[in-house]
């Protein structure tokens, strides 16, 4: 039974809490305590702090106050941390309450908007508190993960729908809250409810805590014989996932039965990338890895092998702490202490807590374990004492080995200080933007008076509150400066003091905040010119938060080509240094940028919220004409996969959903859909569940399950988008033989025979005739390439563009139609080079 079938008629607490009850039993759920206590405060319109452990069944409560919320016919919002579990909720909520009566709005996705509950992340739900206030039509606010709120860069959205929701009945929840007598009273002021703490120490699945001293390999061993698996190796670094995930191959975990289950369930799973050839052999060891930089459909398999109990050992970082479902009997720390982005410290209580959370999952586990190592110099100091034995000289002879230079330390004390700690009070992160103030002057009222409330009845200290009032009137003073507000003599008929003079676009904030920058940058392109396209989509990659990883690679790389360059030009180290200094990633645009943006921000002073960022990843990989995968190769980013098909991936929706009709030549056109395809053939997951977005109306119960089933669309059938990469193939040949790298050649083409020398003989001829091959706008040009479409096999002429322009020398290929669907990408083999 659905839950939105049991809705009483009578909305009194009682019945409701009743009605409740009553559904999960059908569903075999058996209330806890702190659920109880929870669901009758919710019921009867009390706000609801919810401190309890993980596995606690929070979710559950949620469900509940929804369930209320609905029998009060009010409308109510649901935030989570990030995108991912806004979705999956959407859809786990989808399948409870009916498709009809679930929204959802990320920013870059909106499905039934107007529905009476909305999944939504903090910042979507902070911007419609700032720009509706009071009059917003919410009547409960549940708001998941809620120690967010000291995020430095997100917390502000988590606090402002306190401070500017009073209507709103609130429900916070985490594990790891730590004293929150603060947000209990602040709460029961503003809202004029009361407002309940719901704690419980209490897990459903006990946790035991241990230290150890002996090497980690007899650590899980340990583990492992005494059945304390899964086991998941808590890391803080993705390299050593991975050396820990290579290294446990040598361990033999799996009896042949437990191989045999492991390759029946991964079935006809495509390892397509390099990563996931090792990840192939690590999961058929019982071994599995799981980090933020993975595929997602990789990630995936590691989830659902784990949960048919089929994995001995997860290998990965501390980011298992949100959302991640994966029953976890043991979690092991490698460490204590991380690099934070600034400096190597050791884990607050709240982090430590996270982590150790995720051992013993309810409905999986009886009890569950924290298991921590002690550094690695301990192990091995205590090794060696330990073969001293007794004896006091042998004792005094043994040279303790130091810890490495730059070492936070922990010991058995520190350890038991975090287990005994509670997590930290949540520090307040409030913060004033453009965007901020351009959405409360936007609403009915006196602006003035709510930004006072919101600048003066914030949880900042006092200090802050005065920093932020001087920043909200340096940027008040701005926007009046550039006319996009004015003061008026009297209100006008919504009560207000002050306007805009300009319509805010109807996804401000929300979406891509630039997004009307590149409307406008558009119009300075050529459209005539052979790089329209490529130009285009510039713009749009400067509107896009930047992949650190993947331009970190790119800046490493062009230093690295740039010192053997200088090197082989007898440069001296000074001024190679000096010049290294100047070195980055490839910027396309950046001068023409910068000076449109300048002029776009002094009529539209809030884009300055959100800096320009020229970058080129898209345009990089399509100029290199290269693979997915020899991308990743080329910047040696295997750790990081997953950072690379997400940025494409948002690339692929911001061309699709900024560039207008009228913009799209038949280039851009092309470039769009490669775009895509690529996308869907490495992973198909980030763009169907986008499309899945826009056509939730699917029942969830016959539904293809994409944790169960990978199926992805034959690369052919998007033959705009084949021809594209059939194109991009050849140019790469043409590129390879324009540098004379014979040996990328030979690495591309050596499987159907044709090696560097087979190469080079073949070329050898054209350079007799001609000193280079062009390889700009006009070479890589769809006029040069003449395909012959067949059943089953295209044929395909790539022209030269020789200096003279006799345009007389061409790479002739076969490509294999049912070997590119195999294979998800054009299946090319060389034919010849051949004068015509």
């Amino acid at each position: 039974m659905r839950l939105i079938d049991a809705l009483p008629k009578d909305p009194d607490p009682d019945t409701l809490y009743l009605a409740f009850e009553e559904w999960a039993g059908s569903q075999g759920l058996e209330l806890y305590p702190a659920q109880e206590e929870a669901l009758i405060e919710l019921v009867s319109g009390a706000n609801v702090i919810l401190n309890t452990p993980t596995g606690s069944g929070k979710s559950l409560v949620a469900t509940g106050a929804l369930f209320a919320a609905l029998a009060r016919d009010q409308c109510v919002f649901y935030t989570a941390p990030i995108k991912a579990l806004v979705s999956e909720k959407f859809f786990d909520l989808c399948s409870v309450f009916g498709t009809e009566n679930v929204g959802m709005l990320t920013g870059d996705a909106s499905v039934n908007a107007d529905a009476p509950i909305v999944c939504c992340t903090a910042e979507v739900l902070a911007q419609i508190a700032l720009a509706e206030g009071t009059e917003a039509d919410i009547g409960t606010v549940v708001m998941d993960e809620f120690h967010f709120y000291g995020e430095p860069d997100r917390g502000w959205a988590w606090q402002v729908p306190l401070i500017e929701l009073p209507q709103a009945q609130f429900l916070l929840m985490s594990a790891t809250l730590g004293d929150v007598s603060f947000f209990k009273e602040d709460l029961t002021r503003r809202t004029g409810r009361t407002t309940a703490v719901v704690t419980s120490a209490t897990r459903p699945v006990p946790l035991s805590y241990s230290y150890r001293t002996t090497p980690l390999h007899e650590t899980l061993e340990e583990l492992l014989s005494t059945h304390q698996a899964p086991v998941y190796i808590v890391h803080f670094t993705q390299a050593a996932a991975m050396s820990q995930a290579q290294a446990l191959t040598s361990i033999n975990m799996c009896t042949r039965a437990e191989k045999d289950a492991i390759a029946e369930e991964i079935g006809g799973f495509r390892f397509t990338t390099r990563f996931g050839r090792n990840l192939s052999r690590y999961v058929r060891h019982g071994i599995g890895v799981h980090h933020a930089g993975m595929l997602p459909k990789y990630r995936r398999l590691v989830e659902r092998l784990a949960q048919a109990g089929l994995l001995k050992v997860i290998c990965g970082t501390d980011t298992l702490g949100v959302g991640v479902n994966v029953p976890i009997r043991t979690v092991l720390l490698t460490a204590l202490s991380k690099y934070d982005g600034s400096k190597v410290r050791r884990l607050t209580a709240r982090e430590f807590h996270q982590i150790a959370g995720r051992a013993g999952r309810a409905g999986f586990d009886t009890a569950g374990s924290v298991v921590v190592q002690a550094p690695e110099h301990v192990v091995e100091n205590e090794k060696a004492l330990a073969k001293a034995g007794d004896d006091p000289k042998k004792r005094r002879k043994v040279v303790r080995k130091k810890p490495p230079e730059g070492f936070v330390a922990w010991d058995e004390t520190a350890f038991e200080r975090l287990v005994a700690a509670q997590p930290e009070p949540l520090r307040s992160r409030f913060k004033v933007t453009n965007a901020m103030l351009l959405s409360v002057i936007g609403r009915p009222g006196n602006a003035l008076a709510a930004m006072r409330h919101l600048l003066r009845d914030n949880h900042e200290d006092p200090a802050s509150q005065r920093r932020h009032i001087r920043e909200a009137v340096g940027i008040y003073r701005s926007l009046r400066a550039g006319g996009v507000v004015e003061e008026l003599d009297t209100p006008d008929e919504q009560g207000r003091w002050v306007r805009l003079t300009v319509d805010l676009q109807a996804d401000f904030a929300l979406n891509q905040p630039l997004s009307t920058f590149a409307l406008a940058a558009f119009e300075l392109l050529d459209r005539d010119s052979p790089s329209y396209a490529l130009d285009l989509l510039s713009i749009i990659e400067a509107t896009l938060d930047d992949p650190r990883q993947i331009l970190a690679a790119q800046t490493n790389k062009a230093k690295a080509e740039a010192v053997a360059a200088m090197k082989a030009e007898g440069i001296e180290y000074e001024e190679r240094m000096e010049r290294l200094e100047e070195i980055t990633h490839p910027r396309p645009l950046e001068e023409l940028l910068e000076h449109a943006y300048e002029t776009y921000r002094r009529g539209h002073p809030w884009v300055g919220d959100h800096p320009l960022r020229p970058k080129s990843v898209v345009r990089d990989l399509y100029e290199r004409a290269m693979t997915f995968t020899e991308y990743v190769g080329h910047y040696e980013l295997a750790r990081s996969e997953g950072i690379v098909l997400r940025y494409l991936a948002s690339a692929y929706k911001a061309v699709s959903q900024t560039v207008p009709e009228d913009a799209k030549t038949e280039d851009v056109h092309d470039l769009v859909e490669w775009l895509g395809e690529l996308v869907r053939q490495v992973d198909s997951s980030l763009l169907d569940e986008w499309e899945r977005l826009a056509n939730p109306s699917v029942d969830p119960e016959t539904d293809r399950d994409p944790d169960t089933e990978e199926e992805t669309t034959p690369v052919t059938a998007n033959h705009r988008a084949f021809r594209v990469l059939v194109r991009n193939a050849m140019f790469r040949r043409v590129e390879l033989a324009a540098l004379g790298r014979y040996d990328e050649l030979g690495e591309l083409d050596g499987a159907t025979g044709w090696d560097a020398d087979r190469w080079q003989n073949a070329l050898a001829a054209y350079f007799a005739e001609h000193e280079e091959i062009g390889i700009g706008p006009d070479a890589r040009g769809p006029t040069l390439v003449q395909i012959t479409e067949a059943e089953g096999v295209w044929r395909v002429r790539q022209v030269l563009d020789d200096p003279a322009g006799d345009r007389d020398w061409a790479i002739l290929a076969d490509v294999d139609l049912a070997a590119s669907d195999a294979a998800g990408y054009a299946a090319i083999t060389v034919a010849g080079v051949e004068r015509l």
